[in-house]
């Protein structure tokens, strides 16, 4: 949140995963985590995302938003804060 780089994160403890890693089928307890962020932020906040994250291969995917409330969508743009501009 302090990065700007998601507006909201809903956690979500508790999910039971089953899922196969190295040929074998695992299961374990996770926390889901949903974040609310923008497409020029996208990149940034999965480069930070697999910086803390604990697994080799973090779960980071994108679902696109194709309708919401004007004013939610408004206030998702307003609380992600521009991109940084890379240095050369």
């Amino acid at each position: 949140m302090e990065k700007k780089l998601a507006a909201c994160a809903n956690i979500l403890p508790g999910v039971e995963s089953i899922y196969r890693w190295k040929g074998k089928v695992e299961r374990a307890r996770e926390v889901l985590m949903v974040m609310k962020t923008t497409v020029m932020r996208l990149r940034e906040l999965e480069r930070e995302v697999k910086r803390l994250h604990s697994y080799d291969v973090p779960e980071f995917i994108a679902l696109p938003v194709t309708e919401g409330s004007t004013k939610y969508l408004s206030w998702l743009n307003e609380s992600v804060g521009k991109p940084r501009k890379k240095r050369k």
